[in-house]
Order: structure tokens, then sequence, then C-alpha cells
């Protein structure tokens, strides 16, 4: 039944407690502990959070985890959507799900199962007999009884709980095709069919997932590929199922336990910064003494100023670029340093000294200007087909970036050819070894590339377990090389399964290419059929690095830019293709390091891939299908919506940056920003200084033994400044500084606490986030009892210079800064 490398006093173990009112004392040291199974992951994250061992008789494809899976894509796609829309948001993770569901599993046990039903076997998570002392036919049972045998099979367990969980990861996080659709209906004014809508949705989602599953080899298998987020949920799967307990430097409570302690402080707290006193939230007290000083306001504003005093009271500001909870401390470093450098020091002197009119705009913005420095009409200078009108452009004026764009626009150019570089040079070799084994594999064998094991073959006797050989390989983070080769004990318990078939994805792919040539040849997109290709081509080519960076630091590098760069340069003046063009490109590589990362935490549950596969599948088909239910709605329902003057925040932010990059590449074109003479040619030099700098780092580092130059990763530090705007430096500051609390100086001083409760506190307040928005939004806001209700903590933040965004200079009526038209 339980496969794997297990020493034979486990029972023993100080790290293995099957008892909550017994806890185990175990070791304070973030050392290598001699008690560990010998055949484990060389990663302390790793080893703290998913368990060496596989129970195959577990049921997994039942009834009760099929329905409970489509009803959490249900609601989690709707609520998850919604929120999209909104500042500030929250990523409203599938750890509601997590948590919601395991009462809801157990329960179904409680009241389905009866004593006397047939004793049923699993084999690889399928019913494969039951047994009865009765007829086996059932022939006295009632169509009521044979009904509700057939949804009690099995027993709820970790497994169809981590497909229920997945489920929702596929559709908890909303369609970004959705997005798209915001912008062509709501700033392009644009009347868009159900139909398009639908096939739009669908056939970037799952293009994603066909490109997820064709490099598994890579981004997947390999032990070094960590994928941080998949942690946290696997620790609480144990949790809740094992009833493990730790004492953990002094602490006896249980996780469970702390989880709820946490979730519920979470949900009750942030009824004070999200409807009492929202001044918590946008915590600027230094502009509340001088709210007319624009200097004070840039600098230490947080709705439009640079945040340099990094305070806020609301777990929504501190954990909207993702859970500081999750991500390694040396990846979080290079992100604040590059918010330091860039945003912190050289925005400022660029600002004040008026480089490229600057000082005309606000410092930080998510929209784009004209001459005048107000918003940017982009109405005025298209055609009623929405193409590029020049004359109108020449009447009318040049578009004009406040500093932090142009600084955002040029980390994301240096951090797309840092990429590549970054990539070749670090983990070149591997992806090529791994490549060539991939094809010897496929022309010397007919079987799946999960071999299965056989009963008693868990492991050769002559086999030393790799990657735990020397104490160099546990280091607290993956090393810079090596990546993507060699095995763990999780990747031999998998070849067990049959594995779901290379050509279950390629034909996903190759449907899903036709249905998207049919959207853009079909409909007005202004998109031909070779540009389809040519979006996927980029995909094809960046998904693997962008995978490795967002496997072992938890961040993603944006593809965003080169998306719409090069379509502004190939179909110059087409705003909607280059928005089309972005979503085939850019948002199916999003969404397929997503299902990648769901594909990493089947791994580590041992989930057999096919039904891992049709998991994914549907719940992303339903997901699709809701969320353009509940975008509509919102289209018809929500007075306001994407405007400032929209109830509640509901202002799309992300809509409206990715607008603001259709009018620059989309409408006005790249050949204006950064051809002979252009305001922002420079920009193009940060291309050269992303792809030079990961070679010189590289090769300092392969001659230092120190460690430093290893963790130095520039596609994190220049990509992840692509959240600005919408994110401000608040949002990155104080995420920093939760992370370097609780992932070095606790990790640090207090391991095993670090260990045991770290993920569930992300979980718990993540989720107890969650459910007070909701509760917040449709009790309190949507019905209109907070209609009237104003006192000083719920107007204070609004009444200076940062809420309003003031320019450091201003122009009188009829000026116009900047130069002549190109």
């Amino acid at each position: 039944m339980f496969e794997g490398i297990v020493p034979a006093d486990i029972d023993h173990s100080p790290l293995v407690s099957y008892d909550e009112d017994e806890p185990i004392n175990i070791e304070d040291e973030g050392e290598w502990n001699d008690e560990d199974p010998l055949d484990n992951s060389p990663y302390p994250q790793v080893r703290a959070s998913v368990r060496a061992t596989d129970n195959t008789s577990l049921s997994i494809s039942t009834p009760r985890m099929w329905i409970l899976s489509l009803l959490f894509a249900l609601i989690g796609s709707a609520t998850n959507l919604f929120f999209s829309l909104r500042y500030p948001s929250v990523a409203i993770t599938p750890i509601i799900a997590l948590v919601l569901v395991h009462p809801i599993g157990r329960s179904w046990d409680t009241l389905l199962r009866y004593e006397g039903d047939p004793t049923e076997t699993f084999e690889d998570g399928l019913l494969n007999r039951r047994s009865t002392s009765d007829d086996i036919q059932y022939p006295r049972r009632s169509k009521r009884q044979r009904f509700r045998l057939w949804l009690a099979q099995g027993r709820w367990n970790e497994k169809e709980h981590a497909c229920v969980y997945i489920s929702s990861n596929v559709s908890f996080g909303f369609a970004m095709a959705t997005d798209v659709i915001v912008e062509q209906t709501k700033f392009y004014r644009q009347d868009l069919s159900i139909v398009y809508q639908l096939l739009l949705t669908i056939s970037t989602q799952i293009l994603g997932y066909a490109f997820a599953g064709l490099t598994r080899r890579y981004l997947v298998r390999p032990p070094s590929m960590i994928w941080p987020g998949t942690l946290m949920s696997t620790a609480m799967f144990s949790t809740m199922h094992q009833n493990e307990n730790r004492i953990a430097n002094g602490w006896i409570v249980s996780r469970w336990k702390f989880f709820l302690l946490v979730w519920t402080g979470a949900f009750a707290w942030y009824f004070l910064p999200g409807l009492i006193m929202p001044a918590l939230s946008y915590f600027s007290i230094v502009t509340w003494f001088a709210p007319k000083n624009v200097v004070i306001a840039n600098l230490f504003g947080v709705a439009s100023g640079l945040g340099l005093f990094p305070m806020t009271f609301d777990w929504a500001q501190i954990a909207y670029i993702g859970s500081p909870l999750l991500t390694p401390w040396w990846a979080a470093a290079n992100v604040v340093g590059g918010l330091v450098i860039v945003m912190w020091i050289i925005a400022p002197v660029m600002y004040y000294k008026n480089v490229l009119y600057s000082s005309f705009m606000p410092i930080l913005s998510s929209a784009v200007f004209d001459d005048t420095g107000k918003p940017y009409d982009v109405s005025r200078i298209l055609t009623p087909d929405f193409l590029f009108d020049r004359v109108a452009y020449e009447k009318y004026s040049k578009v004009y970036l406040p500093i932090t764009y142009v600084l955002a626009y040029a980390v994301q150019f240096a951090g797309l050819s840092a990429l590549v570089t970054h990539t070749a040079c670090w983990h070149g070799m591997d992806v090529w070894e791994q490549t060539k084994r991939s094809f010897n594999e496929q022309k010397h064998s007919n079987k799946s590339e999960y071999q299965p094991v056989g009963p008693g073959k868990n492991q050769s006797t002559n086999e030393t377990p790799p990657n735990t050989s020397t104490r160099a390989e546990s280091l607290n983070e993956p090393g810079s090389d090596r990546l993507t080769s060699g095995e763990d004990v999780h990747t031999r318990l998998m070849r067990r399964y049959e594995d779901a078939p290379v050509l279950w994805y390629l034909m996903t792919f190759l449907v899903m290419l036709a249905v998207g040539i049919f959207v853009v040849e079909y409909y007005p997109v202004h998109l031909p059929w070779y540009g389809l290709l040519l979006a996927l081509a980029i995909t094809t080519v960046l998904f693997i690095p962008v995978g490795i960076v967002m496997a072992i630091t938890n961040q993603q590098s944006s593809m965003y830019l080169v998306c719409q760069l090069v379509c502004g340069l190939v179909f110059p003046g087409r705003p909607v293709a280059n928005m089309v063009f972005v979503t085939y490109s850019y948002i199916s590589s999003t969404q397929g390091i997503k299902f990648s990362s769901d594909l990493k935490l089947g791994h580590y549950m041992k989930i057999p891939p096919k039904i891992l596969f049709k998991v994914q599948m549907v719940a992303t088909l339903i997901a699709s299908v809701t969320q353009i239910g509940v975008l509509n709605w919102m289209f018809a329902n929500i007075a306001g919506l994407c405007t400032p003057q929209a109830v509640n925040g509901f202002t799309c932010p992300i809509a409206r940056v990715h607008f603001n990059g259709s009018i620059l590449w989309g409408v006005v074109g790249p050949q204006r920003f950064f051809g002979q003479g252009a305001l922002y040619r420079h920009l193009v030099w940060a291309f050269l200084v992303g792809a030079i700098a990961p070679v010189l780092i590289w090769m300092v580092g392969r001659r230092s033994k120190a460690d430093f130059w290893k963790r130095i990763n520039l596609p994190v530090l220049f990509g992840s400044l692509s959240w600005i705007p919408p994110a401000t430096g608040l949002n990155f500051s104080v995420w920093a500084l939760v992370c370097y609390l609780f992932n070095y100086v606790i990790r640090r001083r207090a391991f095993s606490w670090w260990g045991k409760y770290t993920m569930t506190m992300s979980a718990a307040l993540d989720s107890g986030l969650a459910v007070a928005l909701v509760v917040v939004f449709f009790i309190f806001i949507y019905p209109g009892w907070m209609k009237g209700f104003h006192w000083w903590g719920t107007e204070v933040y609004k009444q200076g210079c940062d809420w309003q965004a003031c320019p450091y200079k201003n122009l009188a009526p009829g000026e116009h800064f900047g130069t002549a038209h190109a």
C-alpha cells in the first residue's frame, strides 16, 4: 500500500507524530536531520511540506471528488473574476476551497456511508472491486440506495482533496482573456458577441495547458523545480489528513488549531481597513500632516507615491503582488534591490529634474498623458474601425509617460533579454541534456515516460538515492546550475502511474490552434492567422526560461512587453490586434505557468497523470464559461465600472494598464517611441544591458566560492517591477519586510517554528481575507448599507495630493509641454 524509502524506525522519528494530544519534540536547527528518510528531497522547504511516501489504495476519481470540484470551480471562478476588476484587489486563492471542502468531504462520508456497505478496493485512484456478503448485483436495493452507494464511493482523503484544490486552482485564477474583453468593451467601446468571448477565453486557457504538458520534463519532474507556491498546499493536506503535530520551538498548538486562530483573526480584522477605517489600508500618515505638499506626497504617498514609509494594516495591500510568506528571501532581496535602485533612487532624481517632461505628470500613475498633463484620450486618434488616425494624432498630442512608467518599461526590456541569457548561462546545458534524453527515451522505449514500479521494487539495493549525498545540496534554496536534471523520491514514486500521453497535449494544442485561427480570421480584430502563429512562437521560445524562474523563486518574469512590442512593429496602428496578439502569446504563457504549478502539486501528492489531465481540463472549461457569464453581468449591473467613479474601487486597474499599453504599442506604435529622434529612444539600450549583465555575473559566479553571485537573479530583479503600475512602492516595501521577517529572521532563529507554521499562516491570512472581502461587499456594500457612512477614517487619505495624483509642475490654461510631433 505504501511505497517509498522509509527508515524502519519511522514511528520513532522526531519529525512524525500521529497523535495531536501527544506532540513530539523536534530539533530546532535547520540542519539535515539524520532521522529524516534518506531518500527525500534535498530542499528543506520540500521536506517540511511533502511526505516521501505514497498510498496507492486511496480513492481519487469518485463522484464526490468530481461534484465538489465542479461546485468550487463554479463558485471560485465567479468570485475571483468579480474582484479582479477592483483595487486594491486580492487574488482569492484556492486555499478557500482547500479549507472549506474538507469538512464538506468528511460530512459527505458521514451522511452517505452506512454500516454494512460493500467493501471497496481502489487501485491507482479508480474503483477496482466492490465486494459484499449479499448478491454482488444488489437486486434487492432500490434505485435510491444504488444512487447513494454511487455517491458514497471511496473515503475522503488527501488525494481527492488535492484534486478539488487543483480544480479550484485552475478556475479561481481569473481567465486573463477576460481582461482583454474588458478593454475592448469599456475602453474601445466594442460590442462583442458571447461566442467570441467564449472562444477567445477557452482557447487561450487551454493553449496554456498544452504548453505546460509538453514541458513537464523540464518544469515539473526535476526535484529542483520546487514551485514554492505549492508547498503551502501540501503542508495543509498533511495538517488536515494526517493529524500530525510536532513541538516547534516550544509551540505545541497543532497546525489546524493555529490555522483556525489566524483565519479568525484575519477575517475579523479586515472589517477595519476594508469597511470601517480604510485609512488603515492607505496608511500614508506622513502625507496627512501636509496633504497639499507635492514632494511629500510623491515620496511617502501610497496611492500615487513611492511608498517610502512602508506601513499598512491591510493584508490585501501587503499581498497584492503575492504572499510574501511563499517567496524565498533571496528572491525577495532581488526584488527589493531593484525597487530601491530604480524606483526610490533613480525615479525621484529624474522626476525632479524634469527628465522626459515627467514633472508635468504624477510621479506614479497607471495612466498615460497628453501634452497638457491630462490623461490621454485615445478615442481622438482612432477611426470608427479602431485603426490609427495619423492626422488626428498630429492635431492632438504625443503620448507621454510618468517617470515610473518609463523606468518600469526599461527594467522590463532588460528583464526580457536577461531572462534569455540568464537561462542560457545557468541552465542551458541541462535543458539541452533533458531534450536529448527525451528523444532517446521516445526512440528506444514504447512505454510511457513514467515506468510503473512493481511491488517490492521501490528502490534498487545498488542505487544511491540521488540529491541526498552532500550537505552542499541541502542549502536553503536550489543551486544555480544543474537545475533540470536528476530525480528524487517523488519522481520515482510517480513511475507507478501511467503517464498522460504526449499525444493528448499535442492534440489539445492543435485543436485550440484551429479555434484561435478561426477567432482572428472571422472576427474583426485585424490580426491575420500568421500573426497568431508568431504570437505562439514567442511563447514557445520563452516558456521554459520563464517557468524555471517561477519554479525556483515564486516570481514570474513578464513577457507582456515583448509581445506588445513585436506586434506593434509587425502590425502597426492596430490596437485590437495588439491586444489579441498579447492574449495568445503572453496570456497563454501565463496560464501555462499556472498549469505547470498544478502539475507539480499533483506530482507531490502522487495524483495519476491521466486523472489530473481530466480534472484540469474539465475545470478549465467550466471556469471559462462561468467567468464570461459573470463578466457580462458586471457590465450590465455595476454603475461606473472601470471609471474613477466606480463603486467600491471597481476601477479595473490591471485592464487600464493593459489598455495604456495597447495605446503605446498598438495605436501610436513602437516607431514613434523608439525610432530616430523619438523621445523614449534611449530605452532600447536596456535590452543590451539586460543581455550582458547576466553573462558577467555568471562569469564571476562560476569562479567564486561565495553563494552571493549565484543568488543574484536579474530576471527577478528586473521583471518583478512590471507590477508598477498599478502596484505602488508600498506594495513592494511592506511585502519585502514581511518576507524578511519570516523567511530570513524567523527561519534562521526558529527553523522548526518556521517549517511548521509559516505555510499554514499564509493560507489562513489569504483565505480569511478573501472570505471577509466577499462578506463586506455582498452584505454591506452592494445592498447600500454603507451609503452616507463617512468619518475621518474614511476620508483623511483622500484629502491631499497623494490621492489626487498632483504633478510637481503645473501648466497654465492653454499651455503645452513636450516636443513637436513626429
